[in-house]
């Protein structure tokens, strides 16, 4: 079998495949607690995908009870550097970037000859959606290899979450190129942030064995999964509101996945060294902010 054809049963496979409930299968499993058989599975994971244990906190596969714990393992305290200029927004995740660019016309790059809705994206509201048109996207894919906690690139306070149902289809580069709208279909935890240039969206895709997608406010948000789309308010202005600063950490995957970050118009700029596949660490430079330039020229004058 040549490697077209192999991609197309691979692809052909995930359409036949019955997705959650393999997921949710694969979480049971990476879940529980299994001595000598987790502690092999786990071994046998950082030989396959070549993971720098020097980085993890506890670099002993022993140390990690059940295989999600391994997978959400943190990193060694100080070993990413957040950059700290104010006008710099940072990279959310180790992972590498897969597309990243314009909003135009309500419609997101996900690879060539596909793109999707940025308002499907968000949960199909067009009040929620109305702040990002015409704004700045980036898709952020990370592999099974890589840190997996999802981290703040700009101080912000929690708006609004919204839970989106959907597929649970792999979102690798090949899916990505083979898989219509694949971003607005699959299963996904759409968090909105208002910060320093207006409201900013994360938006956490699940995928085929993403067991579960988690934030630090509210838990495991999936599993189990919805039938509807749901959605949280939170405060803005009452004590209880949540802040979370630059470099904090936002939530996690249990079992690989994508972030979606966008944010409005005219407000950031991406650096040029970031383009689609170049590889990303937690904490550097992403973008600048455009917005607070251009109010320190006007002040100037």
């Amino acid at each position: 079998m040549n490697n077209v054809s192999l991609d197309k049963f691979k692809i052909a496979m995930q359409y036949a495949m019955p997705k959650h409930l393999v997921s949710r299968i694969v979480g049971k499993l990476a879940a529980a607690e299994a001595g000598v058989v987790t502690t092999s599975l786990i071994k046998a994971f950082i030989k396959q995908y070549q993971i720098d244990m020097s980085e993890a906190e506890y670099e002993n596969p022993k140390h990690y009870k059940s295989f999600n714990a391994f997978f959400t393992r943190p990193l060694k305290p100080g070993l990413r550097t957040i950059a700290q200029d104010p006008s710099i927004i940072a990279h959310p995740v180790d992972g590498k970037i897969s597309q990243l660019g314009d909003i135009l016309d309500d419609r997101l790059i996900q690879a060539k000859g596909h793109d999707f809705s940025l308002q499907t994206l968000l949960g199909g509201d067009d009040v929620v959606a109305m702040p990002f048109q015409g704004g700045k996207f980036a898709t952020i894919y990370l592999a099974p290899k890589d840190y997996h906690r999802i981290h703040m690139p700009i101080d912000g306070t929690l708006t609004k979450m919204i839970y989106v149902p959907g597929d649970l289809f792999s979102v690798n580069p090949l899916t990505a190129q083979n898989v219509p709208n694949l971003f607005a279909r699959n299963e996904r935890v759409v968090a909105i942030f208002d910060t320093e240039i207006g409201p900013m969206a994360m938006v956490l895709v699940g995928a085929t064995i993403v067991a579960s997608i988690e934030t630090v406010w509210a838990g495991t948000v999936t599993p189990p999964a919805g039938k509807r789309v749901f959605t949280w308010d939170y405060p803005i202005s009452k004590a209880e509101k949540i802040t979370l600063k630059k470099g904090e950490e936002m939530g996690r995957f249990k079992l690989g996945s994508t972030v979606i970050l966008v944010w409005p118009q005219n407000v950031a700029e991406f650096l040029a060294t970031e383009v689609p596949g170049t590889v990303t660490r937690l904490g550097q430079p992403f973008a600048t902010i455009t917005e607070k330039e251009e109010t320190t020229e006007a002040n100037a004058k």
